[in-house]
Parts: structure tokens; sequence; C-alpha cells
């Protein structure tokens, strides 16, 4: 195989973190519209990421986030975004570089997008796999937390359930995943 000197993962998550970037900056502004609320998943492990000696402790590894109804201060730069959510009744800052992202999801129309960890000195990752409006393409909608319980991580993700071959284009559920190979010129 071919060495990729362009490193189109690394530009394809960079692209896909500017859609998460876009839509809390929106909110941000203007914000949450209508049934619309977010599960922000992030590795609290990562470069930049700041929390509380108490929340580190309680989530070593990653940590799930809802945005929803009780959240605050919301600032987004263009490279990470910084709001204030409360945890079992105590108030937290927490501040979260976009790199440190490992997936989003708005349940209310089953979108999401899910992140890989990729280095940019080996080339070696797994794809980015953006979901579509199924979300059978990420992962079972996690189950409705409010802003001020603790986030718990989601369940882990499954892979897209597998299509009959004599319906390659309808996922179960309904719905209509679009491939990019029907753009392609034949």
């Amino acid at each position: 195989m071919a060495t990729d000197h362009i490193r189109y993962d690394l530009l394809a998550q960079q692209a896909l973190r500017g859609v998460v970037r876009t839509v809390l900056a929106d909110i941000a502004k203007k914000g949450i519209p209508g049934e619309h609320h977010f599960y922000i998943t992030f590795d609290t492990c990562a470069d930049g990421v700041r929390l509380s000696p108490r929340l580190r402790e309680k989530y070593p590894d990653e940590m799930t986030i809802v945005l929803q109804h009780q959240f605050w201060d919301l600032v987004v730069t263009d490279s990470s975004f910084e709001v204030g959510l409360a945890f079992g009744g105590v108030a937290e800052r927490l501040f979260v570089p976009f790199d440190a992202i490992k997936s989003f999801f708005d349940p209310s129309v089953q979108f999401g997008l899910q992140f890989e960890q990729v280095s940019e000195d080996n080339g070696a990752s797994a794809p980015v796999a953006p979901a579509s409006n199924e979300a059978s393409a990420t992962s079972p909608a996690p189950q409705e937390l409010p802003a001020s319980a603790p986030a718990a991580p989601p369940a882990p993700v499954k892979p897209a359930a597998k299509v009959a071959p004599d319906e390659p284009d309808k996922p179960p559920g309904g719905g209509e995943v679009v491939r990019f190979d029907r753009f392609r010129k034949k």
C-alpha cells in the first residue's frame, strides 16, 4: 500500500471536529434549539484537558458530559471548549481541547461522530467513522441523563449491523445510508 504523505486521516478528523466546534459555537451564542442535546465523550488524560482532581479520580480514562438544560458559560475557541456543569450538586468547570473528543452524539436527531486517536508521525490509524443519521452507525442512544448528574460513559460502541445484500442502502430502523461511491463518476 502506498504511503499517505497528505495524511487524509488527519485532515478528515480536523474537518469533522470542525462540525463539533461549529455546533458548540452556535449554541454558545444562541442557545440549544428545539430538542437538540449533546453527549460528548472525551479522553480525560489527553493533553490540555482540565478538570478537578475529584472528577479526574472518578473518570481516570474518559468522561461523557451532557449539554442540555443545566450548563453555563460555554466558551468555544478554535482549539477547545470550556463549560460549567454540576456533578452531584457540585459546580465544576471543564476545559476540553477538541483533539480530546472521542465521540459526539445528538440523540434528538440520531447524529453522531466517532473519532479515532491518530498520531501525526506514524500514519497508522483506524479510519474516522462519521455516523449518518442512523443510531446504529455509532452506538445505541445513551440513556437520558440530566446535566447535573455525574456523567457516565455510554454503552460501548457497537459496530453497525450488517445489512442484507439485497437491501444495501436500507439499514435496520429505516432511513437511507448514502455511500460516497454514489457520487463518483463511473
